[in-house]
């Protein structure tokens, strides 16, 4: 069997947060949130890594996050640009908005050689959920098989703002359908998301199960990202051409829906932590001294990792 990938989507600027959070420290060692996230691949066993980044940050990226990683996984890097279409197909006029993170693996495709696990860089995943979706994708699967590692909406929002998650439908543990919700808040133990720019809100139990894009995927799923995006434009770039998104849900919803595949849900209690907003830091980096303090952590991530070989490369 070949290795599992671990697929990090780093090609978003952070709008809410006003900055470039892949590379903003969030600990007196000056770690970055993607550092934890590498950190506990590497102790799942994960020794291969594609960064999904832009061109506008290649240079800043590599200095802060690659050049280090490098030292421990074989690393590629792979572009998602907005310009990155398939044939017959151009940027709409005042398009700058990226199509979306379908679009980014798509974008990965010719640097993922097995099966592979999908993450957001500026997410806290937790301890377990890597281990998780690493054991998945090193056991045997049938092509078709796949995963999706499930958080408790309760554990995935934050206290200073609105997120956006995929809300999951299931039955006997299988994913049958993920929505995504654009505007969901917290509500003490629970949550509950808007449609209509705040006028009106529907609850969301706190036990809700919900995305947040750490998934396991087969390799022979790349063909339907790559396959499925020309339709995707062809249907939605009159309707919004400037805001329209390829959204990593769609290729497995569409699996499951047309019978072609199936979506293990791994369920975590693991809490999420991210930086969606300013005020989010502070809080980041509490949960994180805390879990430092616990031994969850050591001081120094990468003090006693051993660096990979060539030959491992």
């Amino acid at each position: 069997m070949k290795e599992p990938v671990l697929v990090i989507m780093a090609a978003g600027m952070g709008s809410r947060f006003g900055g470039l959070k892949q590379i903003t420290p969030v600990d007196a060692a000056g770690h970055m949130i993607i550092d934890f996230s590498l950190y506990d691949a590497w102790r799942a066993g994960f020794r291969k890594v594609v960064f999904i980044i832009k061109k506008a940050i290649e240079v800043d990226f590599k200095a802060a996050v690659g050049a280090r990683m490098e030292k421990y996984f074989d690393v590629r890097y792979v572009y998602q640009e907005v310009d990155r279409l398939p044939a017959g197909f151009s940027v709409p006029e005042g398009r700058t908005k990226p199509w979306g993170t379908a679009h980014a693996i798509a974008c990965a495709a010719e640097a993922i050689d097995g099966p592979f696990a999908v993450l957001n860089s500026d997410d806290y995943y937790g301890v377990t959920s890597l281990k998780t979706i690493y054991d998945f994708l090193k056991a045997p699967h049938a092509d078709n098989e796949h995963a999706m590692v499930g958080y408790l909406v309760r554990n995935t929002v934050t206290e200073n703002g609105y997120v956006s998650r995929g809300v999951c439908s299931m039955e006997k543990g299988y994913l049958t359908q993920v929505v995504e919700r654009l505007r969901v808040e917290k509500r003490g133990r629970d949550a509950a998301y808007s449609e209509d720019g705040g006028e009106s809100w529907i609850d969301l139990p706190g036990d809700t199960v919900v995305s947040m894009n750490l998934w396991g995927f087969q390799q022979a799923l790349l063909e339907e990202f790559t396959g499925r995006f020309p339709a995707f434009l062809e249907e939605n770039l009159a309707k919004n051409p400037l805001k329209c998104e390829y959204f990593l849900p769609l290729i497995p919803n569409a699996q499951i829906q047309e019978g072609k595949g199936s979506v293990q849900v791994l369920p975590t209690q693991d809490v999420w932590h991210g930086i969606t907003y300013p005020e989010d830091l502070e809080d980041l980096k509490k949960a994180l001294e805390d879990m430092k303090e616990a031994g969850v952590y050591p001081r120094e991530l990468w003090k006693d990792v051993p660096t990979i070989t060539k030959e491992e490369k």
